[in-house]
């Protein structure tokens, strides 16, 4: 396997590396393969007791006893109290059908480590082995002599009638050969040995009796059937040996354990902490349908459970509403998730559980913002802002209403609660939702015909987009600066057209909230005092000032943004009026 030794160099690798190699293939099922690797490792470190073990393990599913039994007592020969070698050397025994030396090493080690469940299930195993092999107590009756001459008569009255035995019997001896089977173990213990193959040996006993023995085809039957009974003892008595029923009730008890792990006989906590873990994962990989059930046999579990049992029962029943709801949710039944989000929030709000007040709130806000429903979703909403626990979360409200203010077209608020979500979003250093905000401001700001200033919030998305390496989101981004640019220039727009437009705005909602003298004083400044002319303007020239007063008003349209020139030509336009009336006159 490995190559021969390298002369005086020994055998290449390490006892570490030849007893990890044996340990593996020992667990691939190659037996004889690992007991080369571990007869190498014990080269390199002879009587290693460890090493004995395992392989006389190998050799025992080998068949081979004798070499297993060898190898266990080499184990022991440093350490007569090494509980491995122990238990390997009273298992050699009971492979080999030495079950009362078996038994003697198995009551050894459990001596020396009582805690160690596989002595309790030897000494269990040999005991029952002994008992099928020599009969129960109450049919064996030893002499007086002093002897085991008893055993040996048995043991040879066993072999006789085993090849003595005949097919063509007569229908009492038939009877009798059954009665016997039966005296190996109690019918039901033979039952349960047998399992599905009971039925069948009690089909071929009925039909053992009912066959005449003395015709031809009544011998041929009989001489199978036979052959099917005597199959089916010997299995018993292999099974019994092997799997005796102690191992059975074991296995089976082992197995309701496993069972009962997945389920409701979990302890209350560890059962809900599971599900719950099941649910999420069942919502996270999209099984809707699995998460809807699991949530709703969990919450009927979970209100068969008395507050002694769950301490926060309220709580769990109120989260198990919320993954119903948002199961619901994902499969398109809007009002049966508003429902379940609805107890949710009830729930919080009737205990004072503010966190599921808040989750009700976000998820009912979820629901009316998928049915189209803007407006409830915005209100649902701005009642949980206050309840916000972090800068992330507040983002996420300031986007999500945002987004749907943009769907009622009311553009100026979707994008006040846009840069309201970019702040949150730098102050929680979460570039994903602040790339998000800047989206969503921009949109608005193209809605609102800002056009330029939108591209410029664009260009900032599109740096956050490229520094996430979020391809998809670049390219989108491109496209739009792209088309806005292209209406920037289709319809002539300026940086100073905007900034004018956007200051005459400001002014016109300025104009709103100061006070009446302000205008007054505004007024005076741009246009003259048409009064003194109307007092002092005789009748018949009346026209003639009127072309000075169009002439001189002109000006005046073209330097609205500098108050000091406009009074400077008011007051020319005051002299030349009065000279032309002095003339007139």
């Amino acid at each position: 396997m490995y190559g021969e030794d390298n002369g005086s160099e020994g055998p290449r690798g390490t006892f570490e590396i030849y007893r990890a190699e044996a340990d593996s293939l020992y667990k691939q099922g190659e037996y004889r393969k690992a007991i080369e690797s571990y007869t190498l490792a014990l080269e390199l470190t002879p009587g290693e007791k460890n090493c004995l073990v395992c392989r006389s393990r190998c050799h025992l599913q080998l068949g081979d006893m004798q070499s297993a039994l060898t190898d266990a007592e080499a184990s022991l020969e440093e350490d007569k109290e090494f509980h491995k070698g122990i238990y390997q050397k009273a298992q050699a025994y009971y492979y080999q059908g030495d079950f009362e030396m078996a038994l003697v090493f198995y009551h050894r080690g459990l001596k020396l480590r009582p805690e160690i469940q596989e002595f309790r299930l030897g000494i269990q195993k040999a005991q029952e082995a002994i008992d099928n092999s020599v009969g129960s107590p109450e049919t064996v009756k030893l002499t007086t002599e002093g002897d085991l001459s008893y055993f040996d008569h048995l043991q040879d009255d066993k072999k006789i009638k085993r090849k003595t035995m005949t097919y063509g019997r007569p229908a009492a001896q038939q009877t009798k050969t059954v009665a016997q089977r039966v005296n190996i173990g109690s019918e039901k213990t033979i039952k349960q040995l047998l399992g599905e193959l009971y039925g069948d040996r009690q089909y071929l006993e009925k039909l053992l009796k009912e066959t005449d023995p003395k015709s031809e085809m009544g011998k041929s039957i009989a001489t199978l059937v036979n052959d099917g009974l005597s199959y089916l003892d010997t299995r018993s008595d292999f099974w019994r040996q092997q799997k005796p029923m102690y191992a059975r009730r074991h296995d089976r008890l082992m197995q309701r354990r496993k069972r009962e792990s997945s389920s409701n006989k979990l302890a209350p906590n560890d059962y809900i902490i599971k599900e719950l873990e099941r649910i999420d994962q069942a919502q996270v990989e999209g099984r809707y349908q699995e998460a809807l059930k699991r949530a709703q046999k969990c919450l009927s579990t979970v209100q068969g459970f008395s507050e002694t049992d769950v301490p926060n029962k309220i709580e769990v029943i109120a989260n198990l509403y919320s993954c119903i709801g948002n199961a619901y949710l994902e499969m398109g039944s809007y009002d049966k998730a508003l429902e379940s989000h609805k107890t949710d929030l009830s729930m919080g709000q009737t205990h004072d559980m503010v966190e599921a007040v808040s989750r009700g709130l976000d998820n009912i806000g979820r629901v009316h913002a998928r049915k189209g429903e803007f407006a409830k979703a915005i209100e649902v909403w701005e009642r949980k802002l206050p309840m916000s626990k972090s800068p992330l979360e507040s983002t996420w409200l300031y986007h999500e209403i945002g987004r749907c203010y943009l769907e009622l077209e009311q553009h100026e608020e979707a994008k006040t609660n846009g840069q309201q979500s970019e702040s949150a979003a730098i102050e929680a250093d979460d570039q994903m939702w602040h790339l998000q905000a800047l989206v969503l401001t921009a949109q608005a700001e193209v809605k609102l015909g800002e056009l330029i200033a939108a591209v410029a919030t664009f260009e900032k998305a599109s740096e956050l987009a490229k520094a996430q390496g979020d391809k998809s989101a670049e390219t989108a981004i491109k496209k739009a600066i792209d088309e806005i640019n292209a209406k920037i220039i289709s319809e002539g727009i300026t940086e100073t057209d905007e900034t004018a437009d956007k200051t005459d705005e400001e002014a016109n909602n300025n104009a709103e909230t100061e006070e009446p003298q302000e205008v007054t004083d505004t007024k005076e400044n741009v246009e003259p005092d048409p009064k003194p002319e109307k007092q002092e303007e005789p009748p018949t020239e009346k026209t003639e000032p009127e072309p000075v007063k169009e002439e001189e008003t002109k000006p005046n349209t073209n330097v609205d943004t500098d108050n000091t020139e406009n009074v400077k030509d008011n007051k020319d336009t005051t002299e030349e009026t009065t000279d032309e009336q002095k003339e007139t006159i």
